[in-house]
């Protein structure tokens, strides 16, 4: 695992400590204003910050089975971790977004009033708060790292703002009894919400599944291979995710009457030139006689 590497899996497991303390501060003062004004909306959002806890959770534990260092029954380490991480955010992201949409469905149908209550106001305005400074910092070292487990838990925050900015605004425009408009605000935010679970989902699915690197990484190899003279052509180039980055297999052809010492000499230069591409984590050349 490079030093880079280590390191973003360290501001994971940073992101998931303060995803943690930061949701159980709001799940706290939620459910107590929800249970004091009998808020369905409210206990809905709770229940929203309560999940968020299990999103914080998994963000730590993909953090820490990360940073692990490859072993014996782990060749290429546990960077995967992420993604399976990342992956059950994306579900829960969909069943919250599933959530309110249905809510939002029936606040438009039903319209059903809300009792206007100063407690209500504070706390979705102190978790507005509280979301979009987490938001600010994590989106910060998403930024850094480009790391997708860091940036599901950033877009897991903002989705939080849109939740409880939409109760927000259906307990004030029930002071106009604009009471439509809630469900309205919802819909429009599930479908926002949705959008960005399907988004993590096909990004970590194509990983676990082994996606191939894409055709701007081949190409690169390809030039450096160009350069070896030695090197009569390719034969093929593959390859399989293991993280952010690629373990890469390269077949070329040379000479037949080459010695194998001259061979092992290309190959050994040849791999330590990929190697020096930022999306490669190894590298296997196979040389075959023309």
């Amino acid at each position: 695992m490079t030093e880079k590497t280590r390191n973003d899996c360290q501001d994971a497991k940073k992101v998931g400590i303060l995803g943690i303390l930061g949701n159980i501060f709001l799940f706290t003062i939620k459910i107590i204003v929800a249970l004091i004004s009998k808020s369905q909306a409210m206990l809905a959002d709770s229940v929203n910050s309560g999940t968020d806890i299990l999103t914080s959770v998994m963000t730590y534990i993909g953090g820490v089975i990360s940073s692990a260092a490859p072993d014996d029954d782990h060749n290429y380490g546990h960077e995967k971790a992420e993604y399976v991480s990342s992956l059950i955010i994306s579900l829960v992201m969909g069943y919250l977004a599933i959530q309110t949409l249905v809510g939002g469905i029936s606040s438009l149908i039903h319209q059903s009033s809300f009792i206007l209550s100063s407690e209500l106001i504070i706390v979705c305005v102190v978790t507005i708060l509280t979301k979009f400074l987490m938001y600010l910092y994590v989106k910060k070292v998403a930024k850094k790292n480009n790391d997708i487990l860091i940036m599901a838990s950033g877009e897991d925050h903002r989705n939080d703002i849109l939740i409880t900015l939409s109760v927000l605004i259906g307990v004030l425009a029930a002071i106009y009894r604009i009471y439509w408009l809630d469900g309205i605000v919802a819909i429009g935010i599930a479908i926002r919400i949705f959008y960005s679970a399907i988004t993590f989902f096909v990004q970590s699915y194509s990983v676990l599944m082994d996606r191939a690197m894409d055709e701007k990484g081949i190409e690169k190899i390809k030039e450096i291979i160009q350069k070896y003279e030695k090197i009569d052509h390719i034969d093929k180039i593959t390859s399989k995710a293991t993280g952010k980055a690629f373990v890469v297999i390269i077949k070329v052809s040379v000479d037949g009457n080459m010695t194998v010492n001259e061979s092992h000499q290309i190959a050994g230069r040849l791999k330590a030139d990929v190697m020096q591409l930022p999306e490669v984590y190894d590298v296997v050349v196979h040389i075959n006689p023309l």
